[in-house]
């Protein structure tokens, strides 16, 4: 695979997932891959087709949530010249496209019911007809469906059919979102910082501080591997000195002190501004707090090294920051034995 179309990973639930496509990629049955935002949903329908018989044939993606419903039916099912207002020659559709190979069909879960009764009818026997056309054609394609949605719930609410689910699902691959994937984060970072720092032109990899990789395995990654890359990518080009560690992190990169306030509300009433605030330590389970004194000082230590990080070790700007006299801060760091 290609630089950019690695699997990066070595927790349980990763890789039992990517066995499961290895398993299914020489079987010509469908596969629906499930999974947040992020999680890597594309590389599996790439996996699956590299490793088919259908390799050497076309990997066709289409993202059924870019297009508008009116389009959706031809750009799948193609079109011929006046069968629509637009419409002024001739047009394959994405299955004639992809005859042979697989397509891939990504946020399947926004399909419309009508394009759903014609997909059902490409999948179940094979045959597709160009809107316009009474023609059948016959096509050879191997589908692989991706949705972050819950499709047996949409299925129950009927907003999905149930007979197309059915014929999708011949294999279901779940993919684990990486709060879950124990020791995934610190691989990934690595990874991704590593390969940062080369583009960048810095001479050595010099890693992430101790507490910028607590704040890296706690965070609760929302946008999973996707967003993780951009927040480490992100920390290396800002810190822009090879010879120390990374010794900041910014996961929200709108956070500022100068973000323009929410605007009023259409019905009058006013909304406050909240003050961005910086990303706080993780507070632990109160119930599992048995010593007071140990959870403070575990807490203002994370405090400390955020800021200190955020300020480059600057011990005045981050006096500032905290509301502390430098000798206060220089006290601090003494106590809680950090050191640049």
């Amino acid at each position: 695979m290609e630089r950019e179309n690695q699997f990066i990973g070595q927790s349980g639930a990763f890789l039992d997932a990517v066995e499961r496509a290895s398993r299914a990629a020489p079987m010509r049955r469908p596969v629906l891959v499930i999974g947040e935002r992020g999680t890597g949903k594309e590389l599996i329908a790439e996996r699956l087709h590299r490793l088919s018989d259908r390799w050497e044939e076309p990997l066709v993606t289409m993202n059924c949530a870019a297009l508008p419903e009116t389009l959706i039916e031809a750009e799948l099912f193609g079109h011929e010249a006046g069968s629509f207002t637009g419409a002024t020659r001739q047009r394959a559709g994405r299955f004639e496209e992809a005859d042979g190979g697989t397509l891939f069909l990504d946020e399947i879960g926004t399909l419309s019911m009508a394009a759903q009764e014609r997909l059902l009818r490409a999948v179940e026997y094979g045959e597709v007809n160009r809107i316009g056309s009474s023609r059948p054609m016959r096509v050879d394609v191997r589908i692989v469906a991706a949705t972050n949605e819950n499709l047996p719930q949409l299925a129950d609410q009927g907003r999905f059919r149930a007979d197309l689910l059915d014929r999708l699902s011949f294999e279901v691959i779940t993919l684990p979102p990486l709060r879950v994937r124990e020791g995934d984060v610190d691989v990934l970072a690595d990874y991704f910082g590593r390969r940062m720092a080369a583009e960048i032109g810095w001479e050595r990899w010099p890693g992430f501080a101790d507490h910028v990789r607590r704040q890296l395995d706690e965070y609760p990654w929302p946008g999973n591997v996707r967003e993780l890359r951009n927040v480490v990518e992100r920390a290396v080009y800002r810190w822009g000195d090879w010879t120390d560690p990374i010794g900041h992190v910014q996961f929200d990169p709108f956070d500022s002190p100068w973000r323009p306030a929410p605007m009023p509300r259409a019905d009058g009433e006013g909304t406050t501004s909240v003050p961005s605030q910086a990303p706080r330590a993780p507070v632990p389970e109160l119930d599992s707090i048995g010593d007071l004194r140990a959870a403070v000082e575990a807490h203002e230590r994370a405090i400390l090294e955020h800021h200190l990080g955020r300020n480059r070790w600057n011990q005045r700007q981050t006096a500032k920051a905290l509301g502390l006299t430098y000798d206060q801060l220089r006290h601090c760091i003494r106590k809680h034995g950090l050191s640049e």
